[in-house]
């Protein structure tokens, strides 16, 4: 189903409203993940994020990373300049974590000291713990919310909305020989989207693609923070994302995997 121009300008607005009341003194009403889109939180946490600080992929920047992100009392802390420069599931990660953070904040999310550190645990391999399945080669974002069961996963462009997480390959190729950037959808311009993530050359920042050079996109929406706490329990590895490193796969088994509607 499309979005009407009305209604996506009213998400917008409420977007910002939200943002703004996050960022600043004045508190959200108790009730407001219910009505406000968890999307807002995500913005959110996009603006609690620096700009620039260089792109990074190699195991080295992983490393570092996984070096600077640590727990404190109920809050995810990350030190960024010890980080250095980034790279595009790294950084949209830590968006995540941020957003956590922020629903914590507002009393809105609990989460036990075992979810806590299976979060804040970045020092893993591809497809283990929750950070090696975000950071998987193919769908790694889309496959963790469908095991989470958090929210749901989708293709559409008319669909997508400021906030989501979004997937983008380059090329036909899944899997071991893909080349993908791990982004958060900001918005479309025509045939252009924008996105937030680390970006080459500069890192951390938004950047503007047009959709002819996209092969494939695949959107994660953030919906059940309720259910975040089931991160406490998952599998200590993910053999379908583990896989990723050096297999090929199709779309089908993609959509089949994570759960995937147009």
């Amino acid at each position: 189903m499309k979005n009407s121009s009305n209604s996506r300008a009213a998400f917008l607005r409420s977007c910002a409203l939200g943002a703004f009341g996050l960022l600043c003194s004045c508190s959200l009403a108790q009730e407001a993940p219910l009505t406000t889109p968890l999307n807002t939180y995500v913005l959110a946490a996009i603006k609690t994020m620096p700009d620039g600080k260089g792109y990074d992929a190699s195991q080295a920047a992983v490393d570092r990373l996984a070096a600077s992100v640590t727990v404190r009392g109920s809050r995810f802390d990350a030190d960024l300049d010890q980080a250095a420069a980034s790279f595009c599931s790294g950084a949209t990660y830590l968006v995540f974590l941020r957003t956590l953070d922020l629903l914590q904040k507002k009393n809105q999310l609990k989460l036990s000291e075992l979810a806590l550190a299976r979060y804040a645990n970045l020092g893993v391999k591809d497809g283990e713990e929750i950070f090696g399945r975000w950071n998987a080669n193919g769908p790694g974002t889309a496959k963790l919310f469908a095991e989470l069961k958090c929210g749901s996963n989708f293709t559409s462009y008319e669909k997508a909305l400021p906030g989501d997480f979004m997937k983008i390959w380059w090329t036909d190729e899944i899997g071991g020989r893909e080349r993908g950037h791990s982004v958060v959808y900001l918005g479309a311009e025509g045939e252009k989207i924008r996105y937030w993530s680390s970006n080459i050359p500069v890192g951390y920042g938004e950047a503007t693609v047009t959709k002819s050079k996209i092969k494939r996109v695949l959107f994660s929406r953030l919906e059940r923070h309720d259910r975040l706490e089931k991160a406490s329990s998952l599998s200590p590895r993910n053999t379908f994302l583990a896989d990723m490193l050096t297999k090929p796969f199709t779309w089908d088994q993609v959509i089949n995997e994570c759960r995937v509607s147009k």
